[in-house]
C-alpha cells in the first residue's frame, strides 16, 4: 500500500492499493477511485462492542455505515479529499497507543482500526450546532488518516501539564493524556467575556493536536451571509443555548 497527501490548504489523501488491500471510511467520504476497487458498505467496522457500540455511535452523530474500498486487481486507485480547508494527520494506533479525536476527525484507516464514541457532553442546545460535544476513540492496530481543519499548533504536554482549550480547537490528543469539560470561573466572564462558557482541561502527558478552524466558528463567520429567516434561526438556537448553558452551569 502505498500512500499520499497532495495540496496545501484542502489537500487530498491519495492511495495505490495492492490486490485484496483495503481502507475503510465512514459512508460518503470518497472522493474518486479507480475500476480495481470494489465497495462495501456495512456497519461491521463501526466501532467496538456489537450493536451497542454501532447505536452508542449513532446516538453521538456518528453513521452507522462504513464503507470498505478493497482493490480486487493490483494497482487500485483511492483518494478522499478535505471538505474544509485544513491538514490530513496520518496517526500509527496500537495497543497502548490510542488516540481521542474530535467528532468529524475521522478520514479513514487501515480495517484493523476500530471507533467508538470515548466522550459525550452536551454544551446546550445552540453550541456546536445543537450536537453537544463527542470526541471518538481510535484503538486497535494500524494507521488512521485524520481531517483537521484550519491550521495546526502541535503541543507536547509533560506529566501533569495542563492547557486550557476552547473545546472547537481540540483536534485531536493521545490517550495518555486526561480530559474534562469545564466551565469559565464567574458569572461576568461568561456573560461579557466573549470567548464562550466552557473550555476544555488537557493535563499531560502525551501530544495533542489544535486546529485553528473549529467548524462552528466557521459557521458563525458566514452566518451574517445567510438569508434573514435563516439567520434568525441560527441566533435564536445560539442565544437560547448560551442562556441554558449557563443556568445548567449555575445549579
Amino acid at each position: 500500500m502505498q500512500s499520499r497527501i497532495t495540496g496545501t490548504t484542502m489537500p487530498v489523501l491519495e492511495f495505490l492499493l495492492d490486490t485484496n488491500e483495503s481502507i475503510i471510511s465512514e459512508a460518503g467520504e470518497l472522493s474518486w477511485m479507480g475500476s480495481s476497487i470494489q465497495m462495501t458498505t456495512h456497519t461491521q467496522f463501526a466501532g467496538g462492542g456489537g450493536l451497542f457500540g454501532v447505536l452508542k455511535r449513532v446516538a453521538g452523530g456518528g453513521s452507522i455505515f462504513m464503507t470498505e474500498y478493497r482493490a480486487i486487481g493490483s494497482g487500485g486507485e483511492l483518494a478522499f479529499a478535505t471538505k474544509l480547508p485544513g491538514h490530513i494527520v496520518p496517526v500509527e494506533v496500537s495497543p497502548g497507543h490510542e488516540y481521542m479525536i474530535h467528532r468529524h476527525g475521522f478520514l479513514c484507516s487501515t480495517p484493523q482500526i476500530q471507533i467508538s464514541v470515548a466522550f459525550q457532553q452536551s454544551l446546550g442546545a445552540g453550541i456546536f450546532g445543537g450536537e453537544g460535544f463527542l470526541l471518538q476513540r481510535l484503538s486497535g492496530q494500524g494507521t488512521a488518516w485524520l481531517e483537521l481543519s484550519g491550521e495546526l499548533v502541535v503541543r507536547d504536554l509533560q506529566a501533569g501539564e495542563t492547557l486550557r482549550v476552547h473545546p472547537g480547537h481540540v483536534g485531536a490528543f493521545q490517550a495518555s493524556v486526561s480530559f474534562q469539560i469545564t466551565t469559565i470561573p464567574g458569572i461576568k466572564n461568561m456573560i461579557f467575556g466573549g470567548d464562550g462558557i466552557f473550555l476544555a482541561s488537557l493535563t499531560g502527558p502525551g501530544r495533542i493536536w489544535l486546529q485553528t478552524l473549529p467548524i462552528a466558528n466557521l459557521a458563525h463567520a458566514i452566518e451574517r451571509y445567510l438569508p434573514r429567516e435563516s439567520r434568525q434561526t441560527v441566533e435564536g438556537g445560539v442565544v437560547g443555548g448560551i442562556v441554558g448553558s449557563i443556568l445548567e452551569g449555575m445549579k
